[in-house]
């Protein structure tokens, strides 16, 4: 799937799951709030999808290097 295909996927699984949310809280529909489990596993692995596309579609940057350590400061001698 491309980005904007999971991602419009993922709009709706959320619209579903939210209606049935409603339903199972407001109105104690017990099929709604079975609705809302499957409906939160599909969108669990539909967010996984969403993040691995998300991060191979991000042009890839450089890292900064990183500074180079100062050494560590001496103690002072005692006379």
């Amino acid at each position: 799937m491309a980005l904007k295909q999971t991602a419009t996927h993922m709009m709706e699984l959320l619209e579903r799951v939210y209606e049935d949310l409603v339903k199972a809280v407001e109105k104690e529909n017990k099929a709604a709030a079975q609705r809302v489990r499957t409906g939160s596993i599909r969108l669990e692995k539909v967010a996984k999808l969403f993040r691995k596309e998300s991060v191979k579609e991000m042009p890839k940057k450089k890292r900064a290097s990183k500074a180079k350590a100062k050494k560590p400061a001496t103690k002072a001698k005692k006379k």
